[in-house]
């Protein structure tokens, strides 16, 4: 049996929502600007040239990836204290599922990591090994998004069911979810996904940008208010 207080949701909200906005300046910084800024997937060669002229802009861009990972650790806690009011079960179904989106997060910076020793000549390796180990780092992180898709919409269905945020909240995280999991099945199923990836892209970036900013946004709030959800101060939680 655990008692959860108010003042522990509150808390949890605070880092939740803390998390929400290093994640994202992180994570704009790590893949936008380092990954596809200097990862060249038609080419390897011109991938190990740009990573050995900047390699220190790619070891912080790594750093950030290795970062992320740590942050995702403290939201799927902070998230399943703080919901743990909707059931304690189903709380913690939906913090699995972002910790396993986080471990094959963690695999694909290992990836990373033998990339740049085998662009910067520390291996015998040549440069398709190295590009190699950068698209084994986005097929370890598209693993990871179908279970990040499935984190968004449990979230969101918990959300709806319990209550305890905006249920338009929950509604806009189940589609931004759905989004994730279809974006990540269609690059394993569609042969020229080069073909469709501005639509997909847009498919998925709007509803998550939408739905996390909002989140975010009501997790601040919810942290600093007299009560992080509108029900019981302190409750007994037994398990469900």
């Amino acid at each position: 049996m655990t008692i959860t207080t108010d003042t522990t949701r509150r808390s949890a909200a605070r880092i939740a929502g803390t998390g929400y906005l290093a994640l994202f300046v992180l994570a704009i910084f790590a893949n936008f600007v380092v990954k596809q800024g200097l990862i060249d997937t038609t080419s390897a060669a011109a991938t190990v040239e740009a990573i050995r002229a900047q390699e220190s802009l790619f070891r912080v861009g790594l750093a950030a990836f290795v970062i992320i990972f740590l942050i995702d650790i403290a939201v799927a806690w902070a998230l399943y204290v703080l919901f743990a009011p909707a059931g304690r079960a189903r709380s913690l179904l939906v913090a699995w599922f972002r910790v396993v989106y986080t471990v094959f997060l963690g695999v694909g910076a290992v990836f990373m990591f033998l990339g740049l020793q085998i662009a910067t000549g520390t291996s015998s390796l040549g440069p398709e090994a190295a590009l190699l180990m950068f698209e084994a780092f986005d097929f370890a992180w598209f693993v990871g998004l179908i279970a990040f898709g499935g984190h968004l919409v449990l979230l969101g269905v918990l959300i709806i069911r319990s209550g305890l945020a905006p249920r338009l909240i929950g509604g806009i995280l189940i589609v931004a979810g759905g989004a994730y999991a279809i974006d990540t099945l269609a690059h394993v199923l569609v042969a020229d996904y080069a073909a469709i990836a501005g639509v997909m892209l847009a498919c998925v970036a709007i509803p998550s940008i939408v739905a996390e900013l909002a989140f975010t946004i009501w997790l601040l709030l919810a942290g600093r208010r007299s009560s992080a959800v509108t029900r019981e101060d302190v409750r007994v939680l037994a398990p469900q």
